[in-house]
């Protein structure tokens, strides 16, 4: 086999060039076309963009109520980061968590979660817990209070 006698792949497609004259074959308005807002130079125009008039999703009314200003969402850890980041018999609350930068955020409280194996003993206090992550900390002989 010989390297002219290969198959031609797409990593040796010629590169279309545009607006390099009539005997380029994409020459003139360099597929363009003729005239319009799209031929000219400098726009863009989005998928949705309906020519200047009032868009579809502004004229229709909004309805209903949305919970999104008012859910609660929780920071979450798993078993894996208290087991990296605590010794045995250490005491486990938010504020630890946000001074040693596991947490960047609270939010609405803190949330543990079973993923992981847990090998230290430790006394957990946090807004929530997974029924699995209960059980996990108590099976390595912690604690774990609700705040």
């Amino acid at each position: 086999m010989k390297l002219e006698s290969l198959p031609k792949s797409k990593e040796t497609k010629k590169k279309k060039i545009v607006g390099r004259g009539p005997g380029s074959g994409m020459g003139k308005t360099a597929t363009h076309g003729e005239k319009g807002q799209k031929a000219r130079s400098g726009v863009s125009i989005s998928a949705w963009f309906q020519g200047g008039q009032s868009p579809l999703y502004r004229r229709l009314p909004k309805r209903g109520f949305r919970n999104t200003r008012f859910e609660t969402k929780y920071a979450c850890i798993n078993l894996s980061d208290l087991n990296t980041y605590f010794n045995d018999g250490d005491v486990v609350t938010p504020e630890i968590l946000k001074e040693r930068g596991i947490v960047k955020k609270q939010l609405s409280g803190i949330k543990i979660l079973a993923n992981g194996k847990l090998e230290k003993k430790l006394t957990v206090k946090a807004q929530r817990f997974s029924q699995t992550a209960i059980s996990a900390i108590e099976a390595a002989g912690g604690k774990t209070e609700v705040i």
